[in-house]
């Protein structure tokens, strides 16, 4: 039986979809349009079906035979169809559920995590059996300052000292898939980082290193990222990105899930930048 992949040519799908073809699944891959260069780079025995989040109907041939299926709701990618989707999926005879999500238990009044803890809850009140996956910051959001470091060799950013324990897809991708496949981790949640916390002038020069060059950090000001941010970000997440940044270790803690679920060690920063070198090029 096919496993369903959502967000199949994302960050972390394109990395599970990789996993399970190598582990020798069958993998549909479901995506808003099966024609873009991101859909025809996946692995020719990829089955790309075509479906959008935000008409839950096109989703059920992508459904058709599928017990096992990996939900993508990062990024406000899923949208207010969750509840439908979740319905859906257990209409159609899923009965395994990993959810890539966001939950942060310590913002019970944040604004940007209504919709989160409302998927949650309504994944959570299902029959499925279901995992939450809620990774820390992917070392994937630096590729922001791959235009700047091809350009000029430099990273403007603020909060040089901002040190977050860093998670390469892979690892995230490699727990996705441990759920899928493996009994034991229903009513789970796994909070995937990377193996060590990383500081940002550490990560520039990382990916220095990586594509042998020098990489100037230029510190912004709090004012001065606002600016570089706007018509980038919305506000309300422009507020939050300066308002976690007065504490340089928010996102510093190292989680053991990636090992303890994997068996294997997490990937370290400078594995990731080695990996993503042609991207900086």
């Amino acid at each position: 039986m096919p496993i369903l992949v959502t967000g199949a040519t994302g960050t972390v799908g394109r990395a599970l979809v990789r996993q399970l073809v190598a582990a020798g699944h069958h993998v549909r891959a479901l995506t808003r349009d099966p024609a873009s260069a991101a859909a025809r780079a996946l692995p020719s025995s990829v089955e790309v079906v075509a479906g959008d989040f935000d008409d839950p109907a096109s989703l059920v041939p992508a459904l058709r035979g599928v017990t096992r299926m990996h939900l993508v709701a990062m990024g406000g990618v899923l949208g207010p169809a969750g509840a439908d989707v979740v319905a859906l999926a257990e209409e159609s005879g899923v009965r395994r559920l990993v959810h890539l999500g966001h939950d942060d238990a310590s913002r019970d009044d944040d604004p940007l995590e209504t919709s989160h803890r409302s998927l949650r809850r309504v994944i959570e009140g299902s029959s499925l059996e279901w995992t939450h996956l809620f990774p820390g910051e992917f070392a994937a959001n630096t590729l922001d300052w791959a235009a700047s470091i091809r350009a000029s060799h430099t990273v403007r950013a603020p909060f040089p000292d901002w040190n977050s324990a860093l998670v390469h897809e892979a690892d995230i991708a490699a727990v996705a898939a441990a759920a899928l496949l493996d009994d034991g981790h229903a009513g789970r949640v796994y909070m995937p980082t990377g193996p060590s916390a990383v500081r940002r002038t550490d990560a520039v020069r990382a990916i220095g290193a990586a594509i042998g060059r020098e990489i100037t950090f230029v510190p912004l000001s709090p004012d001065e990222a606002r600016a570089e941010w706007a018509g980038v970000h919305p506000p309300i997440v422009i507020d939050w990105f300066l308002e976690m940044g007065r504490n340089p270790d928010t996102n510093a803690w190292v989680s053991p899930d990636v090992p303890a679920v994997t068996g294997n060690p997490g990937r370290p920063f400078t594995g990731w930048a080695h990996d993503h070198a042609a991207d900086f090029h």
